[in-house]
């Protein structure tokens, strides 16, 4: 990198705006480590990690060129980010350009080819990658903004891998003022992103000390009213009651109404089991802890948020137990008579809880007999928020920032809203920001007198986020409300004791930077040595398999291309190396299954499309630049084997596992039918086994109508049912379970397959498209390509459409009355003498049939 610009008042620097950039010298010293290697960069909130990653993109876009990708957890965070870049570099504007879902899929593949900086949300990146609309060749630069977040499944993951595998010239940088709370918390972030070196300021380097400023954190304890506390302790005798029963069951020895999440998750697994085994017990026992977690959040709501939050919960609850799909925990828990008598006393409860008025008497201290300017209230719940915006407005004036979700009874924020109520808080218009934690991670909100929890949170990195947005210019303050004798007791301490461990770890980390260095090295070499044994444990069992094949002595041989007399024993019938070999043509399909002499889609002679004789596209027997005859099917590194993935399946990590292996290229789009596209003849629809189950169960026939949809656009669809334990997972009799899957394979003419997880399910999918398009040369259509109907399937069709009564009661329906006219001609007597057909449906088909069109 160039040189520090030590003494200068700005940074100096190819690309970076002149005097824009205050020069810092620790900031310009984590850039030249940062631009070194693959680098985390940890520093306190509010002292530039921006800046840092802005100097580190600026030296690799003058020195290598590419462009450079910046990824932040929130609209919000992305919007500031860009802003900030468009400034602070000599760039036109639309080469900085922003990813997020609110840009269309199409216009985010166009932007991506010519600018130089993509400033991005995670999931956006993550589906263009998945949806093969962007590449990560010439990236030279990746920033994971907050990257502690790069655990489990977050896209941060997934993109880093493609990064490193896909770009020429990768350079990683992630930034966080708060990493984690122990070493190896750290440590899995650094693996997830493949970062090897590790660059830590804090408050107490020399470099950074003279830009902080001393934050107060006081703790102010407030004691409940007796009416709350009574409204919380009825709650709390119907939680040891449910306990108790639980206990009977055998799978708690907890009966105490402050029983923890983890405990919670114990019992869960044990009533797992129970369920698993087919007993009752299990099924009776989930439904109590169902209400257990209920009530465990409306005692959350009375004791730390408000009687008003409360009332809103209940509300929300015995609209859930009038509604048609009801659980039974939901209708025994409102007609507890200790729950209908907490709900009677806080509807009746005529004040807020007593943080409101602590609330209002802080604000005024530090707007009014201080001459502040801005305070930031931040709540967990935005029930509270909006309670307290409409308290706090009688006295301040105040706006509310939540997240872009709708809630019941709560609009979201859209990013303009978001970003205009930022402006106008930067810009003075208004003294009081009432937030959820969607203003916690990054934001540059402005410089605020006082940063008042209305609550403790429970993690140090959320604490930590929300302390830095004040004490950055001058001495700050920060407040946290804390209701005595309740949950938020066991916040306050798990918090205080995160944070002074993070603190011990960060400069833990800062003196033994170079040693966590020296182990994700070996951490690096590990995974690479075990890399290598891996693919040379594959060639060892490739080839003792290939000696093998060769010695059954039954007449077959080993090679992958042998023909259907060598494969079989001369009546068309492959032998299992066939089905193993990738070039191998599926049973009695395309490629003579009947040795009948080509592979063309007539099996005539030939291996070309129309099967008329050649190889080429027409089957005319081109060559290629070698002078050798191009064979059917396709190159691996040319023509790569295609599955288009329906957008909502990115809930799983199917698509996302598929996007990364060698030769297969995914695509997402908004299918009409089924969720994965393997040719014009294939599609899976792919039901977990608890997607199965609820289809038996739940009442909701969906899954049929689905296949059914399948069945009348595809050749061939096919029906995946992933996971374990079919018979097992529900009290559900097994005929019932047999009697779905009859269905689907006899009445819809679907291929049921099984799989126990979404690793395997990735691993059939490529194998059905790597057939289709590789051995029987078929194309990829999202639009089906469903063979001609013979006469009674469209005879089915016809009267399966009456009053979309299916495909089962219409071939019920013709054989009863032998043709679709006296289908259409019977009356409504007629039709209830049929099996299956009762007054509704009757009335329904003779609606159909007999009434006026009316366009």
């Amino acid at each position: 990198m160039a040189t520090t610009d030590a003494g200068g008042e700005h940074v100096e620097r190819p690309l970076v705006t002149s005097e824009f950039l205050e020069n810092r010298r620790y900031q310009t010293e984590l850039a030249e480590t940062a631009s070194a290697g693959h680098t985390l960069v940890c520093l306190p909130t509010g002292l530039g990690k921006t800046t840092v990653s802005l100097l580190v993109t600026a030296e690799r876009l003058n020195a290598v060129g590419g462009k450079s990708l910046m990824l932040a957890p929130t609209k919000p965070l992305v919007q500031q980010h860009a802003e900030f870049y468009r400034e602070a570099l000599e760039l036109d504007d639309e080469d900085v350009v922003v990813f997020t879902g609110e840009v269309r899929p199409d216009d985010r593949a166009e932007l991506w080819e010519d600018a130089r900086i993509v400033i991005a949300t995670p999931q956006v990146v993550e589906n263009d990658l998945v949806g093969n609309r962007i590449s990560l060749a010439d990236v030279t630069h990746c920033t994971f903004d907050e990257c502690h977040r790069a655990t489990g499944d977050y896209a941060y993951n997934y993109i880093a891998d493609r990064y490193h595998a896909d770009a020429e010239n990768p350079l990683v940088t992630g930034m966080s003022a708060s990493p984690g709370d122990e070493e190896e918390a750290i440590l899995e972030v650094c693996e997830n992103l493949g970062l090897s070196d590790v660059a830590v300021m804090t408050e107490d380097d020399a470099d950074v000390a003279e830009y902080t400023h001393d934050t107060r954190v006081d703790w102010n304890r407030i004691e409940l009213p007796e009416v709350v506390v009574e409204i919380r302790d009825a709650i709390n005798e119907v939680i040891k009651d449910r306990l108790s029963q639980l206990k009977e069951l055998g799978v708690t020895n907890k009966s105490s109404a402050d029983i923890s999440e983890r405990e919670i998750q114990q019992i869960q697994g044990q009533l797992r089991d129970l369920m698993n085994n087919d007993q009752s017990e299990g099924y009776q026992g989930m439904s109590l802890l169902a209400e257990v977690r209920k009530l465990r959040t409306a005692v959350t709501y009375v004791e730390t948020q408000s009687v008003e939050s409360l009332r809103r919960y209940f509300e929300r609850l015995k609209e859930a137990a009038r509604s048609s799909g009801a659980s039974k925990a939901d209708q025994r828990l409102v007609s507890e008579p200790k729950v209908r008598e907490a709900m009677r006393k806080a509807e009746s409860y005529d004040d807020l809880h007593p943080k409101f008025r602590q609330t209002r008497m802080l604000l005024a201290e530090t707007l009014g007999i201080e001459n502040g300017e801005r305070v930031i209230v931040f709540t967990e719940s935005r029930d509270t928020a909006e309670t307290l915006v409409d308290f706090l407005s009688d006295h301040f004036t105040t706006q509310k920032f939540v997240g872009q979700s709708d809630t019941d009874g709560s609009e979201g924020m859209t990013q303009t809203q978001q970003q205009e109520t930022l402006d106008r808080f930067r810009n003075g218009e208004f003294e009081v920001l009432v937030s959820t934690s969607v203003a916690e991670e990054g934001l540059d909100v402005p410089e605020v007198d006082l940063v008042l929890f209305y609550e403790p949170v429970p993690t140090a990195i959320r604490a930590i986020q929300r302390k830095g947005r004040t004490g950055r210019q001058a001495e700050g303050r920060v407040v946290v409300l804390l209701a005595e004798d309740t949950r938020d007791e066991a916040y306050f301490w798990k918090a205080r004791n995160d944070q002074k461990r993070m603190k011990r770890e960060l400069n833990e980390l800062k003196s033994v930077a170079g040693e966590l260095e020296a182990r994700l090295d070996q951490t690096g070499l590990d995974e690479y040595e075990d890399a290598e044994g891996d693919a040379s444990g594959g060639t060892d069992e490739a080839e003792t398999a290939t000696r093998q094949s060769g010695s059954t002595g039954n007449g077959r041989g080993s090679t992958a291309n042998t023909s259907a007399d060598e494969n079989g024993d001369g009546d068309g019938q492959a032998g299992l190396d066939a089905f193993a070999a990738e070039s191998s043509a599926p049973d009695d399909e395309e490629g003579g299954g009947e040795g009948d002499g080509g592979a063309g889609d007539e099996g005539d002679g030939g291996a070309g499309d129309e099967g008329d004789g050649g190889a080429g596209d027409e089957g005319d027997g081109e060559t290629d630049d070698e002078g050798t005859v191009a064979t059917a099917g396709r190159d691996d590194e040319d023509d790569p084997v295609e599955i288009v993935a329906d957008q909502r399946e990115l809930d799983s990590n199917i698509a996302r596992d598929l996007s990364t292996r060698d030769g297969i290229e995914t695509r997402l789009e908004t299918l009409a039918v089924g969720d994965y596209v393997l040719s014009d003849r294939v599609v899976v629809e792919r039901k977990t086994v608890a997607d199965f189950m609820d289809t038996l169960t739940g009442g909701d026939r969906s899954m049929f109508e689905q296949v059914g949809d399948a069945t009348r656009n595809y050749g061939r669809p096919v029906v995946i049912i992933e996971g374990e334990d079919l018979f097992g997972a529900r009290n559900v009799h097994h005929k019932a379970i047999q009697g779905a899957l009859a269905s689907l394979a006899v009445d819809f003419g679907a291929s049921v397959l099984r799989t126990s997880d979404e690793d395997e399910t990735a691993d059939l999918l490529e194998v059905i498209a790597g057939r289709e398009q590789e051995v029987a040369d078929r194309e990829v259509s999202v639009h089906g390509e469903k063979q001609s109907k013979t006469l009674p399937e469209q005879q089915e069709y016809v009267v399966a459409s009456i009053a979309e009564v299916g495909p089962v009661t219409a071939r019920t329906l013709l054989e009863a009355f032998g043709s679709v006219e006296a289908v259409m001609t019977a009356d409504k007597d007629d039709l209830l003498e049929v099996s299956g057909i009762g007054d509704v449906t009757a009335d329904r088909i003779r609606k159909v049939i007999a009434s006026d069109y009316e366009p």
